[in-house]
C-alpha cells in the first residue's frame, strides 16, 4: 500500500514569504518550505495497481497553464478541534477545473467520490489543543496575507509517510499543464 495525493508544489519564493508567519501559536507543529503545497485530490493509502491506474488517468489530463496567487488565512476545525491553520488561495476559475479533472481521474482509477468541500489552500501547520484565542489572534494577524502571482506549469502525485517529526512528502510523478 502507499498513502497518495495530488498537489501543486508551493514555489520556494512564495514558501518564504509563509515561512515568516509560523509564530504565534504555542504547540504548533509548523510545516517545513519543502512541504507546502496546495492539495488537489487526497487519494489514501492504495495498492500499487490502483497508483498505476491514477497515473495513467492522470496522465490523460489536459489543462492549460494558469497563474495563482495566495490570500487569507484560516483554520480547520473549531473550538477545543482546531486542527491546522493555513494560507488560503484566490479564487481560480482553472484552479477548480484542473481539482475536478484530478477528480474525475481518481474515479476513472475507481476510488471512491470526494465528499469534503474543496477548500484550496497551504497548510502552515498542524495544532493539538491550541488555545483559541491564540488561533484568532494568529488569523487576524494574517488575514490579509497576500502572495505575489505565480504560475502553475505542472502538478504532481505525491507519496505521504508519517516520521516522528511529521508528515514526509516525495514526488512521485510530474504532470505538465499546457503552455
Amino acid at each position: 500500500m502507499i498513502r497518495l495525493f495530488t498537489a501543486i508544489a508551493i514555489p520556494p519564493d512564495i514558501g518564504e514569504g509563509l515561512l515568516s508567519r509560523q509564530h504565534g501559536i504555542e504547540g504548533a507543529r509548523w510545516r517545513p518550505l519543502e512541504a507546502f503545497h496546495i492539495t488537489l485530490r487526497f487519494i489514501g493509502d492504495v495498492a500499487e495497481t490502483v497508483a498505476d491506474d491514477l497515473d495513467e488517468a492522470l496522465m490523460q489530463i489536459d489543462a492549460p497553464a494558469f497563474d495563482l496567487t495566495l490570500a487569507g488565512a484560516g483554520h480547520f476545525g473549531e473550538g477545543a478541534d482546531i486542527h491546522a491553520v493555513w494560507a488560503g488561495v484566490q479564487d481560480s476559475a482553472p484552479l477548480r477545473r484542473l481539482q475536478k479533472a484530478n477528480e474525475s481521474a481518481a474515479r476513472a482509477a475507481d476510488l471512491k467520490p470526494e465528499t469534503r468541500i474543496y477548500t484550496p489552500h497551504v497548510t502552515l501547520a498542524y495544532l493539538k489543543r491550541a488555545a483559541v484565542p491564540e488561533v484568532g489572534a494568529w488569523i487576524q494577524a494574517h488575514n490579509l496575507l497576500k502572495s505575489p502571482s505565480f504560475p502553475v506549469d505542472r502538478f504532481g502525485l505525491y507519496s505521504s509517510w508519517q516520521t516522528s517529526a511529521g508528515s514526509v512528502y516525495r514526488l512521485e510523478r510530474e504532470y505538465p499543464l499546457a503552455g
